[in-house]
């Protein structure tokens, strides 16, 4: 578990297996799935948007991994091919060329506010309730979601489906998404603000940032903000 955790930031790493089987129009279910997150990229923000607490996600289709089993002939390997015991021969002959997936995955890759408790499952709760049509569109092509049904099965499948994270791309400032959003949304409107009063006095700046203050309402995390999801300014 405390691989998954970095402060209140909790990476999430889910490989769920395909199946392997076809449409009626002869199109793999991997296919299908890789075709429907990409449909997602044309639209005015990703579903995951939605999702409370989320920092940054990534889907993808994971087909196989080339991994070579075999010694690359270090020293070791010499040290091992004039043992008497195991000869380079019977070395080879125990391992495969290759090593290869048996299914292929859709892979969830996912760094979220879990707060001082790590709270995985009222993330997971709170994507099957934000978003649980569009989930339902990409997994249910994976073994073993047909038993999902509601939220509390949904986390429970999800669960089966997770790896433990050994290290992570942590870019949050360990805040609740709702802070860094407003952050994000001062540090634009500033800028703009900057810019606009180059040149002017001391008491026509004073009177604009007073005005800005107002606007920007500093300590509203809700409204006015930056939207999450938002892919360009």
């Amino acid at each position: 578990m405390a691989g998954n955790i970095n402060g209140n930031a909790y990476a999430l790493t889910i490989l769920s297996p395909i199946k392997s089987a076809y449409t009626a129009d002869e199109i793999a279910y991997a296919d299908l799935i890789r075709d429907r997150l990409q449909g997602w990229n044309f639209e005015n923000n990703s579903p995951m948007a939605k999702v409370p607490n989320t920092y940054l996600c990534r889907f993808f289709v994971l087909d196989d991994v080339y991994t070579e089993s075999q010694p690359t002939g270090g020293g070791l390997d010499t040290v091992r091919d004039l043992s008497p015991f195991v000869t380079d021969p019977m070395r080879r002959a125990a391992v495969p060329k290759e090593d290869h997936l048996q299914s292929r995955y859709l892979v969830f890759s996912c760094n979220f506010y879990g707060g001082p408790k790590a709270d995985l499952d009222a993330y997971l709760r709170g994507m099957w309730q934000a978003i649980n049509d569009r989930i339902k569109e990409i997994w249910s092509y994976c073994y073993g979601f047909d038993q999902v049904s509601d939220a509390d099965s949904f986390i429970v499948y999800m669960k089966k489906c997770q790896l433990t994270a050994s290290l992570f791309f942590d870019g949050s400032n360990d805040e609740p998404l709702a802070e860094q959003l407003k952050a994000l949304y001062l540090k634009q409107e500033f800028a703009k603000f900057v810019i606009d009063n180059q040149g002017l006095d001391a008491a026509a700046i004073k009177v604009n940032m007073q005005a800005f203050m107002q606007r920007v309402a500093p300590n509203n995390l809700t409204a006015p903000t930056w939207s999450a999801g938002k892919y360009r300014l």
